[in-house]
């Protein structure tokens, strides 16, 4: 596996890295407000202001992006992740960015008369429907609940469909479509929910009252973040405080866990001509990394 090269520093907690046609990846600084264009030369430009908290990226049917916007958070000098909801937190919301501009439309801020409250990630799927996570904010001494969220790009139709989560972050299909993965952070869980058709996932059969299935967990201090999705149906997972890649097989299995140089890898993307180039953001020094990756990520639909 090739060495891992810093492409772009000074970024304000980097996530949702989404790798363009043209080599360059558009990500997502949440402690910044906004998203940003990376060329294949490292130069960092402002691509949509969004305000709030932009955190997960994905390319939706009609060739926009489309933003999951935790609503903000506060952030403190000298400590690199947010400490609870900013001052000036109402919710969250699924934004629209037009892809030639920038300019950001917000579509959704509540399902079923319930405000969201940090919407973090989202995959789309074959029939242009997208499914998206809900992190919950954390607050002093509670904290909303998270979930999992199916809803139309044209801003028509929202539905809740696995509540509660405690901490549902990173989301990913895989390849046939009738697997959703969702990464939990706390407790560094990655679930499993079968899909029966668009939007609809399959009920509670156990003890999870999500419905979902326990693929894998890691024990200790780790924590998962965001994920994708290799062509090959495995997960690759960032893991949190231990600082790696975690490549997991759709049995659970371990494949291979990557050191990265940042305690807080957040998320991965694949892209290039054969799929085995990564970008990862590495959010607590505030850059973008890339490598060669030993396997072909997931061309993404519409990506």
């Amino acid at each position: 596996m090739d060495d891992v090269r810093i492409l772009a520093t000074g970024l304000g907690f980097p996530e949702g890295p989404v790798a363009m046609p043209d080599g360059s990846v558009i990500l997502t600084e949440i402690r910044n407000g906004r998203c940003s264009r990376v060329t294949p030369e490292g130069k960092v430009s402002v691509f949509a202001d969004t305000g709030g908290g932009p955190n997960g990226l994905a390319v939706g049917p009609d060739g926009a992006l489309y933003l999951c916007n935790n609503g903000g958070s506060r952030y403190i000098e000298g400590v690199s992740m947010g400490v609870g909801p900013h001052p000036d937190y109402k919710h969250g919301s699924i934004q629209r960015l037009d892809r030639a501009t920038g300019k950001a439309t917000t579509l959704y801020t509540e399902c079923d008369g319930q405000l969201l409250s940090a919407p973090n990630d989202l995959v789309f799927d074959t029939s242009g429907g997208f499914w998206f996570t809900d992190l919950g904010k954390r607050y002093a001494w509670h904290r909303d609940h998270g979930g999992v969220y199916y809803a139309l790009p044209d801003g028509s139709k929202i539905t809740r469909v696995a509540y509660p989560i405690l901490s549902s972050n990173g989301c990913g299909l895989s390849p046939d479509g009738k697997t959703l993965y969702v990464a939990d952070t706390e407790g560094a869980r990655l679930w499993g929910f079968d899909v029966e058709a668009p939007g609809v996932l399959r009920g509670p059969s156990g003890h999870a009252p999500h419905g979902g299935r326990v693929v894998m967990g890691l024990p200790g201090a780790a924590r998962f973040d965001s994920l994708a999705v290799m062509a090959n149906g495995n997960i690759a997972v960032a893991t949190l405080t231990t600082g790696m890649i975690t490549e997991v097989s759709p049995s659970g299995a371990i494949v291979r866990e990557v050191k990265m140089p940042d305690i807080y890898p957040t998320n991965i993307c694949f892209g290039g001509p054969d799929m085995r180039t990564a970008w990862v953001t590495l959010s607590d020094s505030g850059r973008l990394a890339t490598m060669q990756w030993p396997e072909p990520g997931l061309k993404l639909n519409y990506n």
